[in-house]
């Protein structure tokens, strides 16, 4: 991956790592896809390969994008889900016509259709936003503590009480920035 980009920040969901391309939403907004040929690489990541990306389908992956983190945040709230967000969600999802196929390996891969690529590999991460949303998933989507983060992400620890999207990311910044504040306190009232 080319340093003169952000790192991915990857997880084991596809939609909650999908919307983890643009981190930080609440403080200093890091996009991790600021161009379509860095969103081909994002997908062939995942498994999804596309060829090529035009600057409209990175708009329409970045309009899905933010459609699944408005539903999940959401839904991570216990809120109504918002109208537009799920009909774009729904959109995605119905033009995408991949097909799930088994390696002889056993594993899960996508097949996506050489017509329609970029469509597909959006279906597939707008189909799996929809599972992770409804409660089909053994998990629960939760918020990122971090006040500048606040990222949605799908917590399948045991305990289900995961604070951070990310623990070398928010949570060892915030952890951090405790240690700093007592080490701070500790000083002024040793003084």
């Amino acid at each position: 991956m080319s340093a003169a980009f952000p790192d991915f920040r990857l997880g084991s969901v596809l939609a909650t790592s999908f919307t983890g391309t643009l981190s930080e939403r609440h403080g200093n907004p890091v996009e991790r896809i600021p161009t379509p040929h860095r969103l081909v690489d994002w997908l062939a990541v995942y498994g999804l390969a596309v060829d090529s990306c035009t600057p409209a389908q990175l708009d329409l992956a970045r309009e899905l994008r933010e459609s699944i983190h408005a539903a999940a945040t959401a839904a991570a709230l216990r809120d109504a889900l918002p109208a537009s967000a799920v009909q774009v969600i729904n959109d995605r999802s119905a033009r995408g016509r991949a097909s799930a196929v088994l390696t002889p390996e056993g594993e899960h891969r996508w097949r996506l259709s050489p017509a329609s690529r970029m469509a597909d590999a959006l279906g597939v991460i707008a189909a799996d936003a929809i599972s992770v949303i409804a409660g089909e998933r053994d998990g629960r989507l939760a918020l990122c503590a971090s006040p500048t983060c606040r990222a949605a992400f799908f917590d399948t620890s045991r305990s289900r009480t995961r604070r951070w999207c990310d623990m070398n990311t928010c949570g060892n910044r915030q952890k951090k920035a405790r240690f700093q504040a007592g080490r701070r306190q500790n000083a002024s009232s040793a003084e």
